[in-house]
């Protein structure tokens, strides 16, 4: 188990709790599962059972809705990655940020400290991070 899994369950924890509207893009789930199954990953991989088991849990006893890209979601992708000048791996956070956006999203909830910034979406991270030393 990662130092940060206590911390990630208890804002899941609030946030099933709290009675605010959050949701998960679709490319989060998919990320999710290529991180958690993924044969490298720490600890041990989750099967694909426990993975599903773990989304299932957040789209029904968390609250969390699953927000999927609208129609023309591929144009308006491109224009902003235009406008952004967005390039390389960047392009997968944008998608979920275009996708939070037309779902009325306020803010974005990432411990990537290295994701995308878009205006009006401010990225925030819910997980303290570690010292060193």
């Amino acid at each position: 188990m990662m130092p940060e899994h206590r911390l990630a369950r208890a804002t899941l924890d609030h946030l099933a709790g709290a009675g605010a509207g959050w949701c998960i893009t679709q490319p989060s789930v998919a990320e999710f599962w290529a991180v958690a199954t993924h044969p490298a990953a720490a600890g041990r991989p989750s099967s694909a059972g426990e993975a599903r088991a773990f989304l299932h849990r957040l789209l029904t006893d968390a609250g969390a809705q699953l927000c999927l890209p609208g129609p023309g979601f591929a144009d308006r992708l491109l224009a902003a990655a235009t406008q952004l000048k967005i390039n390389g791996p960047h392009i997968f956070d944008l998608q979920i940020a275009v996708i939070a956006l037309e779902h009325g999203a306020t803010e974005i909830w990432t411990h990537d400290r290295n994701f995308v910034s878009v205006p009006g979406l401010p990225v925030h991270d819910p997980l303290p991070r570690r010292r060193n030393g």
